[in-house]
């Protein structure tokens, strides 16, 4: 296996799906749970106290309790991405390394804070391998499960990644899209160097919210926290920590992840006979990541309804590439007969040429 490592900068790092949207088409731009925020969590939040100043010790306590930290282990962020920017302001490394393709806001926090960035690029089918990653890096982001990939690296191949001296970050933003969590690092508290990302955006439906942590070593935490403003996260943000971290909650997480697999597995049998198209295997997240070798396509699905976020702002990944959210049957059916549709057309179009 071979990846590329460079530091040139891919123009506008700072492409989201929520960009893709487009009024009127069906969302398949971006991966937050389709169904919204839960009526029990949304009634917890909406009954935060707006008066008065959030403290954050019963959200810290609960997120602690959750994955059987240390109460000086975790970080509350505004989301996120939050976390990213802190990580790039806290921290001085020598040589950072993203592995890609993954989401672009560690890289651009890392260079919006004036560090110099590496690539890892990993070939298809986006496979981690430890090797790949030079051995003097001293600070690595990789995503698990991988945004726009959805590939779920094992979680004992990630703790290669571990060594002296060297802090590993992990984006565990689509962790709960698996069953179990089952790749999860969260909970691992002996490895110096570690530091997990989680969010409350994806599974819970609450990307308007900004909710998010940090879980690693007491210094790492507190040195981050030196570099955040008072009152980070809000009243409403606190409740949703609170209200998500018990054990109903993460029963309900993980029936949310059983049923999602159901629509993504059904999803990707659709798509199993139509021609051209390179599917990333054995997706684990809210998302599947495709190619159709057809620049254009995503405009194409316009015209059938279906937004579809792009894959070339990804490094990594060329014109052609579209992350598809996964959604019920029959929008999975609508779906796939558009696609069908556009790229036998423009095949079609490819032969009169």
């Amino acid at each position: 296996m071979t990846a590329l490592i460079w530091s040139a900068v891919l123009p506008n790092l700072s492409h989201h799906g929520d960009a893709d949207v487009v009024p009127g088409l069906i969302d398949l731009a971006v991966n937050v749970r389709s169904s919204g925020t839960p009526d029990w969590l949304a009634a917890q939040i909406r009954a935060a106290d707006l008066a008065a100043y959030p403290s954050q010790r019963a959200a810290v306590e609960a997120v602690a309790l959750r994955h059987r930290r240390a109460t000086d282990e975790v970080l509350l962020t505004a989301g996120a991405a939050e976390a990213f920017v802190l990580l790039a302001r806290a921290l001085r490394p020598r040589h950072a390394v993203i592995v890609h393709p993954q989401f672009t806001e560690p890289e651009a926090a890392l260079r919006a804070a004036g560090h110099d960035v590496d690539r890892v690029t990993l070939p298809f089918p986006f496979r981690l391998d430890p090797a790949l990653v030079p051995a003097d890096a001293d600070l690595v982001f990789v995503g698990n499960p991988t945004n726009p990939t959805s590939v779920a690296h094992p979680r004992e191949v990630l703790l290669q990644l571990v060594r002296p001296g060297r802090t590993l970050v992990v984006d565990e933003a689509f962790a709960d899209c698996l069953p179990a969590e089952r790749e999860s690092v969260a909970a691992i508290i002996d490895l110096t160097g570690l530091v997990v990302i989680r969010s409350l955006t994806k599974t819970w439906g609450l990307a308007g919210l900004r909710v998010g942590y940090v879980l690693a070593a007491p210094d790492v935490v507190a040195q981050l926290a030196s570099t955040q403003p008072l009152w980070p996260v809000s009243a409403p943000a606190l409740a949703a920590c609170v209200a998500t971290a018990t054990p109903a909650a993460v029963r309900d997480a993980q029936a949310w992840a059983v049923k999602l697999a159901e629509e993504r597995s059904y999803l990707l049998s659709c798509l199993a006979d139509v021609p051209q198209i390179r599917i990333v295997p054995a997706p684990a997240a809210s998302f599947i990541l495709l190619d159709t070798g057809i620049a254009d396509l995503r405009t194409r699905l316009h015209r059938h309804g279906f937004a579809v976020r792009r894959g070339e702002t990804f490094p990594g990944l060329t014109p052609g590439w579209i992350r598809v959210a996964v959604r019920d049957a029959r929008t999975s059916d609508r779906f796939t007969a558009a696609l069908r549709a556009e790229i036998s057309g423009a095949l079609a179009e490819s032969r009169k040429n």
